[in-house]
């Protein structure tokens, strides 16, 4: 696919008390996880990290922040900054259950807009959405003004927000399970049941 993957490892994980994106479910980390599916479908996977040595492992393109400090958006800033792709889409690394259909449909519906959004139960996904490159220099502007957070962002651009009735077409696990995070302890282990669940069920 002639898009972008761009995973955003940042974060200071302060809730989780440990480096989330590392954390193993069945034997593999959270972030390999990740990045596994989306190389099923993507030309190209960009990791946004201000540590590189720890992810030499996943053998993927690293870049880190331009603007260090400065949450999500810097992260996605320096993420468009360095593809060389229209189209990208956005991934944080505590989604441990992403899926590479819904991933796909967000693309394909990008053309005419500068970002695609899903709304789950009324919530915006802004991390596991689409942008294109051109927004760079928006995201930019805003970080320099101070509004870091995404939602304003988003203001600011002619964007196409998905709801469940759209999406749930394109995801067999449930998109509860697509857009489950992880924050805290509880919700870590929360994800490996899940994950032993779909093992045992395959």
């Amino acid at each position: 696919m002639k898009a972008a993957a761009i995973i955003l490892a940042g974060g200071q994980s302060s809730r989780m008390g440990t480096n989330k994106a590392l954390l193993k479910i069945n034997e593999k980390t959270n972030i390999e996880r990740i990045a596994d599916k989306l190389k099923l479908l993507f030309d190209d996977i960009i990791l946004v990290t201000n540590d590189s040595e720890q992810y030499e492992f996943l053998g993927v393109r690293m870049i880190p922040d331009q603007y260090p400090g400065q949450g999500p958006l810097a992260g996605v800033h320096a993420g468009l900054m360095a593809s060389d792709y229209d189209i990208n889409l956005i991934v944080a690394c505590d989604m441990p259950f992403v899926s590479s259909e819904l991933a796909e449909a967000l693309v394909n519906n990008a053309l005419h807009y500068d970002a695609v959004i899903p709304v789950i139960h009324g919530k915006q996904h802004p991390l596991f959405s689409v942008f294109k490159k051109q927004t760079a220099a928006v995201v930019e502007k805003q970080i320099e003004a101070g509004q870091l957070r995404m939602k304003h962002l988003l203001d600011h651009l002619n964007v196409l927000y998905l709801t469940e009735k759209e999406l749930e077409t394109y995801s067999q696990m449930g998109l509860d399970q697509v857009f489950f995070n992880m924050n805290h302890p509880e919700e870590y282990e929360e994800a490996k049941k899940r994950a032993e669940s779909d093992f045992l069920n395959m």
